[in-house]
């Protein structure tokens, strides 16, 4: 796939990285490539009346899953040590990732596309495509696509698909399955049926009789397809 070598999957919350780019890591990290899935929120128990001591037992719980998750996709992870309430301003955050990209080589960024419901999400995006394209404004040849999820559909639009065989469906699921949010376990949204459902949905476009996800390309960066 390109000789890429470096990968990173970069999401707002826990989950959003395995969902954008759950599908590329486990491919690439198949073919030697290390890949790291970073999270740059991380959630916290909301309830006033709860402990510290439970605050600090959920925070170590879901770090937990996403290192269960990082490993089943055959990836580390990343928690960029930000909660939702206190993320960094554009500026320091867009310098902190180009920092980390230049010296960790990264080669492909997977992130959020910008038409989203979330603000995080946005923010995200904004830092990474920033970033990026300082980077490669300077020669560094680093690439972005964005993934796709149910929450940053507005104006997303397929271009890249790539099939999953039986065995990578299952190994992306699997790593999904560890959050308990993709289970069920925290809210009654219906992940796991959607996610299927558009795996099948996206092959039917794609005229693939496989398993299939699509990713969007950052056409003001990239020069060309690849």
């Amino acid at each position: 796939m390109g000789g890429i070598k470096r990968v990173v999957s970069i999401g707002a919350h826990s989950l959003d990285a395995e969902l954008l780019g759950g599908p590329l890591t486990l491919k690439y990290a198949r073919e030697g490539a290390r890949c790291t899935l970073i999270h740059v929120t991380q959630g916290r128990l909301e309830d006033p009346a709860a402990s510290g001591e439970a605050k600090k037992a959920y925070l170590a719980e879901l770090l937990n899953q996403n290192k269960r998750a990082a490993e089943k996709l055959g990836a580390d992870t990343l928690w960029l040590g930000y909660v939702s309430s206190n993320m960094p301003d554009l500026p320091e955050f867009q310098k902190r990732l180009e920092t980390y990209f230049t010296e960790e080589k990264v080669q492909l960024a997977i992130t959020h596309w910008r038409g989203s419901m979330h603000p995080r999400h946005i923010n995200t995006h904004d830092a990474v495509t920033g970033a990026v394209k300082h980077l490669r404004e300077q020669g560094n040849p680093i690439r972005l696509l964005y993934g796709e999820t149910f929450e940053d559909l507005v104006g997303f639009i397929p271009q890249a698909y790539f099939s999953l065989d039986e065995q990578e469906v299952r190994q992306w699921f699997s790593a999904l399955k560890e959050y308990q949010v993709f289970r069920g376990d925290i809210n009654d949204f219906p992940y796991i049926p959607y996610y299927t459902t558009n795996g099948k949905v996206r092959a039917i476009e794609s005229n693939n009789k496989d398993f299939t996800v699509c990713y969007m390309y950052a056409s003001l960066i990239e020069n060309g397809l690849f």
